[in-house]
C-alpha cells in the first residue's frame, strides 16, 4: 500500500455536506449513555480490523485521555485471551468484530444473544451505529490516503 497523502486530502472541504453527516452520526454514538472508555475501545478494535492507522492513533490518544490503561491498550486484538475486559466489553467487541466484518460473518446469533445479554435496546441500536460510523471513518480515511500526525524526530524518510 502506497502511503503517499492523494489528490483528495481536502475531502472534508471538497464535500462539506457529506463530512458534517459522519460526524454528526459520530456525536450522536458519542452521546449513546455508553462508558468513553469502552467507546474508544470499539473505535480501536474496527480500527485494528481495518487497518486504518490514521483512527488507531487518533483513538488510542482519545482512550488514554479518558484513563484506558496501557496494557488493555496493547492486549486489545487479543481481548479474548485477556481476563482485562469486562463481560459488557467483551459483549462489545464481539458486536464489533461480527459487524465490522460483516460480510464475512453476517452477525452470528450467539453474538446477538451476548450482546443482547449486556446492552438494553436502545443502547444496542446506538452501540451498532457507533461501529457503523467508525466503520465509515476508516474507510474515509484509508481511502484518502489519511495520515497520522507524525514528530519530525520520529518520521521516517
Amino acid at each position: 500500500m502506497s502511503h503517499a497523502r492523494s489528490e483528495y486530502k481536502d475531502f472534508m472541504t471538497l464535500a462539506p455536506d457529506a463530512y458534517a453527516t459522519v460526524l454528526a452520526l459520530g456525536k450522536i454514538a458519542a452521546n449513546a449513555g455508553i462508558d468513553r472508555q469502552l467507546l474508544e475501545l470499539i473505535k480501536l478494535r474496527a480500527s485494528q480490523i481495518n487497518g486504518c492507522a490514521f483512527c488507531l492513533h487518533m483513538h488510542t490518544r482519545d482512550a488514554r485521555a479518558h484513563g484506558e490503561i496501557e496494557e488493555r491498550l496493547y492486549l486489545l486484538d487479543a481481548w479474548r485471551e485477556s481476563p482485562l475486559y469486562t463481560e459488557r466489553e467483551r459483549a462489545a467487541l464481539a458486536w464489533t468484530e461480527a459487524v465490522t466484518l460483516i460480510s464475512q460473518t453476517h452477525v452470528p446469533d450467539a453474538v446477538y444473544e451476548e450482546v443482547r445479554g449486556q446492552f438494553g435496546e436502545d443502547e444496542l441500536v446506538k452501540l451498532t451505529h457507533l461501529v457503523a460510523t467508525i466503520n465509515a471513518w476508516n474507510r474515509i480515511a484509508i481511502s484518502f490516503r489519511s495520515v497520522h500526525p507524525v514528530k519530525p524526530a520520529h518520521a521516517v524518510a
